[in-house]
């Protein structure tokens, strides 16, 4: 799997210029030959960005865009963007298309960020998924999720990769690089984090770390402060080689 990690510096609140940008990084990973580009949560708004007038209500313009980028490039895409229905609490989601641009999966976040009122304006969602992009299995989860290792185990037996993406401060940055590693030698897979850069509409500063690990715990490719498009390539079958000669998975128990 070829994969292009977009740690987009988000334009706040302006989903025009953000879907603008995210066609030039897809065309950019289509002439490099990526199966999969990933854009960071919410990457059309910022995050918590004024949930009643951006939030968008369920296949609007961000997911009609996406969705015709992805069959016009012959692309897959997984992007975070919010969605809400009228009188609800709006969704943190993730977007999944695949490279003819039918919806694969939407993964509504299920850890609100409270620490930052999250659940006040979003709901939690009820479920983790799986899919399947380029003939690997794949699940997704979101930010504040990387925290809870026990939904990750929910799909760990089923997915080859889990891709995080995330608006994920500077502040709290050794944070997310720990726990990606953590993730993927857990549960044997390969992770793909994708962080924003930039600053957001409330002052706080992000600076990527976009990562790809491997299911041993080793760092493929780290973003820094500056860059926003980097691509990784790596081999899904060493999930199933690395299971077989470790098999720590067929000990799990729930209880």
């Amino acid at each position: 799997m070829k994969v292009a990690a977009i740690s987009l510096n988000i334009a706040w609140q302006d989903i025009d210029k953000n879907l603008e940008r995210a066609e030039e990084f897809i065309l950019q990973a289509k002439t490099d030959g990526c199966d999969v580009v990933v854009f960071p949560e919410v990457f059309n708004t910022g995050f918590i960005a004024e949930v009643g007038k951006y939030a968008e209500t369920p296949h609007s313009k961000t997911y009609q865009s996406l969705q015709q980028l992805a069959l016009t490039h012959s692309i897959n895409i997984v992007a975070g963007a919010s969605e809400k229905e009228p009188n609800e609490k709006a969704h943190n989601i993730a977007l999944v298309f695949d490279d003819h641009g039918n919806e694969e999966a939407k993964y509504s976040k299920l850890q609100p960020f409270n620490y930052a009122n999250e659940g006040k304006y979003f709901a939690p969602g009820d479920k983790s998924v799986t899919f399947g992009l380029a003939g690997v299995s794949c699940s997704v989860f979101i930010c504040y999720d990387l925290r809870f290792p026990e939904i990750f185990r929910q799909v760990a037996r089923e997915v080859e990769v889990i891709f995080v993406i995330a608006n994920w401060p500077f502040t709290r940055e050794s944070h997310w690089q720990n726990l990606l590693i953590a993730r993927a030698i857990e549960n044997q897979c390969f992770i793909v984090g994708v962080n924003r850069i930039g600053d957001d509409g409330v002052g706080l500063k992000f600076h990527g770390a976009s990562m790809v690990i491997d299911p041993l715990g080793k760092i493929l490719m780290q973003t820094d402060e500056k860059t926003e498009y980097e691509v990784c390539e790596f081999d899904t079958s060493e999930v199933v080689k690395v299971r077989k000669k470790f098999p720590f998975l067929d000990d799990i128990r729930f209880v």
